[in-house]
């Protein structure tokens, strides 16, 4: 089908990219760019988030051309190791609002401690009323925290890690895609809160975009990233066995 819907020399160069590491890479770029090019054209608007626009885009792309999410992750792995110095530069703005941070380090922790407790038992009971089994239940539970902590958590509380990861990105996107818009409805405008908000409801992905509206946005995102994981893994095993799960 592929074969027939390109040109033969563009064919035999899409079957060479699929035997190495170039494509993942190659494309994974190409698409960023696109992304961010429609993203800087719409003002930022809410819908052209270009980590949503991308992975729809990538996608369309394997579906579209039959190809395997192993052969683009060849490629696609070199991206994905970035996330770690990505996620640690977070720290440079983090640095430059320490200060604040300090002297309103009490009300952040009241504030994390209720967003992490609020985001765990709301997900487990409306999955539970909704009468899916119990390691469903469980593997929802840590959705609002990084990938590699969520799916740890929900290891060792006896979920589903694949299952966990993909609750985990699906919130991201979802909250990257609402968090602008809904902060505007409700007359949220500190960048404090917005960012503490962001980054304990829908970790990185919304601490991204909060970045691009506000250094000091992005920095409060960070924190609460780092600090709901440590919550949310001391929290979680309570939680369970307080709900009966």
């Amino acid at each position: 089908m592929v074969h027939n819907l390109m040109p033969h020399d563009l064919y035999n160069v899409w079957i060479y990219l699929q035997s190495g590491p170039q494509l993942g890479l190659i494309i994974t770029l190409l698409v960023w760019q696109g992304a961010a090019w429609l993203d800087r054209r719409t003002r930022h608007a809410a819908w052209s988030n270009p980590i949503m626009v991308s992975i729809a885009v990538l996608a369309a792309i394997l579906l579209i051309t039959h190809t395997s999410y192993h052969a683009y992750f060849r490629g696609g792995q070199y991206v994905q190791f970035l996330l770690g110095p990505a996620t640690v530069a977070l720290a440079v703005p983090m640095y430059a609002n320490l200060a604040t941070m300090r002297r309103n380090m009490i009300p952040i922790l009241v504030a994390l401690v209720a967003g992490s407790v609020t985001a765990s038992v709301s997900a487990m009971m409306i999955v539970h009323w909704l009468g899916a089994p119990r390691n469903v239940v469980i593997s929802i539970a840590p959705k609002s925290v990084t990938t590699p902590i969520a799916m740890g958590i929900a290891q060792d509380l006896g979920g589903i890690p694949s299952l966990t990861a993909v609750f985990v990105l699906m919130t991201g996107v979802f909250g990257g895609l609402v968090c602008l818009p809904l902060f505007k409805a409700l007359r949220i405008t500190d960048r404090r809160a917005q960012g503490l908000a962001g980054g304990t409801g829908a970790h990185g992905l919304a601490t991204a975009r909060l970045l691009l509206e506000s250094e000091t946005a992005g920095a409060f995102g960070g924190l609460a990233i780092g600090l709901n994981g440590l919550v949310t893994a001391i929290l979680a095993p309570i939680l369970v066995r307080f709900l009966g799960f």
